[in-house]
C-alpha cells in the first residue's frame, strides 16, 4: 500500500475551486487527500466492506462481495451542475470494471434538493441520459439525521484529511481492496481527471 499512498500523495494539491449547482455557489477543494506516504495508514474500526446497503431496485447489497476490489463511491444527483459527471463515471466503469474497479452511486437529495426523484425515476434518468450500468444504490442521506451508515464510515472513521462532512453532490471516495478509504476527491474533480485515474490504476496494480 506504500506505493499507492505515494501516488495519491504526489497527486494531491491545495487548490480551492468554487463550484455551482443549479445556481447555488459553494467552495470545494479541487484535490484528492490521503495520509502522507511516510505515515502508517490508519485502520478504521469499520471498513466499507463491513456494510450492507440497499440497491436502487430495493435489493440488499453486501459490500463484502467487493472485498479485494477497489471502489469509487460517489453521491449523485440528477439536477446538479455536476450531473454530467455520470458520463465520466460510466467511462471509468467500462475502462476499469473488468480489472476490478467497482463504481457505486448513492443518489442523495441533501444538497439543493437536486435529487427529488423516486428510485424508478432516478434509474430511468441515469440509463436514458448517460447509459449508466454501474451499481446505483437507493437514495440516502450523506450527513445529519438519518445518515447512511456507509457515509458515517466515509466521513468520520477515515484518516485526517479525508474525514469530514460531504459538502456537495459528486464527492468521490476511493476505497482500497481491503475496504479502507484512501482518497477523497471533491466535486470539481472530474471522474476522468488524472488525479483519479492514476490513483485507481495504482490500486489495481496492487490488488
Amino acid at each position: 500500500m506504500k506505493s499507492i499512498r505515494l501516488v495519491i500523495f504526489l497527486l494531491s494539491t491545495s487548490v480551492i475551486a468554487g463550484f455551482a449547482c443549479g445556481g447555488a455557489s459553494q467552495n470545494a477543494e479541487k484535490t484528492s487527500v490521503a495520509p502522507a506516504p511516510e505515515s502508517k495508514p490508519e485502520k478504521t474500526s469499520v471498513a466499507i466492506i463491513d456494510h450492507s446497503v440497499e440497491s436502487l431496485g430495493g435489493e440488499t447489497v453486501d459490500l463484502a462481495a467487493f472485498r479485494g476490489r477497489p471502489m469509487l463511491i460517489v453521491n449523485t444527483a440528477s439536477k446538479c451542475g455536476y450531473t454530467p459527471q455520470y458520463k465520466g463515471l460510466q467511462t471509468l466503469h467500462e475502462r476499469y470494471g473488468e480489472r476490478g474497479l467497482v463504481v457505486i452511486g448513492f443518489p442523495s437529495n441533501d444538497f439543493g434538493r437536486q435529487e427529488p426523484g423516486t428510485a424508478q425515476e432516478i434509474g430511468v434518468f441515469c440509463k436514458k441520459n448517460y447509459g449508466v450500468t454501474f451499481p446505483m444504490m437507493a437514495k440516502v442521506h450523506t450527513k445529519g439525521e438519518g445518515q447512511e451508515p456507509v457515509y458515517g464510515t466515509l466521513t468520520t472513521e477515515t484518516p485526517d484529511g479525508i474525514r469530514g462532512d460531504v459538502q456537495w453532490n459528486f464527492t468521490k471516495f476511493l476505497v482500497a481492496p481491503d475496504g479502507q478509504v484512501v482518497a477523497r476527491f471533491e466535486p470539481a474533480v472530474e471522474p476522468l481527471d488524472e488525479q483519479i485515474t492514476l490513483a485507481i490504476e495504482a490500486l489495481l496494480a496492487e490488488s
